[in-house]
């Protein structure tokens, strides 16, 4: 991969990193909380506490993005991004554009999730 490549999927990364931080910054701010007496009756107060819920799970997932996201600017830095760590091809810049995260190239992913399908 160029260096061309290398610097437009840092970028891509840094900025998706950047998104998932500011809207976990404003969950913390804004949505976290809310005021039960606020709310008429237990109805309004189900269905917020079940949007808080959702936000909050929503949170945790991009948790686990962000994890990911460190690891592909971590490898960028080494030298190792867009190299399948299975089979060490390299990943096609399309699947890279698609999921810049991603760790196998789509042979070795397919070849992952066949085995995962086949042990249920």
């Amino acid at each position: 991969m160029n260096k061309k490549d290398l610097k437009r999927f840092k970028a891509m990364l840094e900025e998706s990193k950047r998104q998932i931080l500011a809207s976990a910054k404003k969950t913390l701010s804004e949505e976290a909380s809310f005021d039960t007496d606020d709310l008429p009756d237990e109805i309004d107060q189900a269905s917020s506490e079940y949007t808080q819920s959702m936000i909050f799970r929503l949170r945790d997932r991009e948790k686990f993005l962000l994890s990911k996201i460190d690891k592909a600017l971590a490898r960028v830095e080494t030298g190792t991004f867009g190299i399948c760590e299975r089979c060490e091809d390299e990943i096609s810049l399309k699947r890279l554009e698609a999921r810049p995260v991603t760790t196998l190239c789509i042979r070795c992913k397919e070849e992952q999730e066949q085995k995962e399908k086949s042990f249920g």
